[in-house]
């Protein structure tokens, strides 16, 4: 016997990607994550190919699994997506030491981060909407 099946938690029109463990900040991570929040798929990849930060290099990455995952496992159509959400998130914390004056020690804490994109299939509007558009 085996467990029953885990119901899906998006939506039949959404996909996913996720990076564990990522060695950068979740504050820096945040920033990066902010600039492709809400654009279409293909602006974002454009905007991280160019983007001078080297955790773009991470992010990028990530979003192209999602629009593999799209594409692939869902059969969503690559040309009407946008990043819904990009959700950044707090892994684990390295702490180390840093010799200081007079025999003393300080903490160094390394930081961690969780990168969760989700990309949405635009709903095409109704024709009625586009002419009054």
């Amino acid at each position: 016997m085996s467990k029953p099946k885990h119901p899906r938690g998006l939506e039949d029109h959404e996909a996913q990607a996720v990076t564990w463990n990522i060695r950068v900040s979740p504050r820096k991570l945040n920033l990066v994550a902010g600039m492709i929040r809400g654009k279409r798929a293909q602006d974002a990849v454009a905007q991280l190919t160019f983007s001078k930060r080297r955790i773009a290099v991470t992010v990028k990455k990530t979003l192209e699994s999602a629009i593999a995952n799209a594409e692939n496992n869902h059969s969503l159509d690559v040309d009407r997506l946008v990043v819904s959400k990009a959700e950044v998130g707090r892994a684990m914390v390295m702490k180390r030491f840093h010799a200081r004056g007079r025999g003393r020690a300080s903490t160094v804490e390394k930081w961690f981060s969780h990168l969760k994109i989700v990309v949405a299939e635009q709903q095409l509007a109704a024709p009625a909407e586009q002419e009054a558009a």
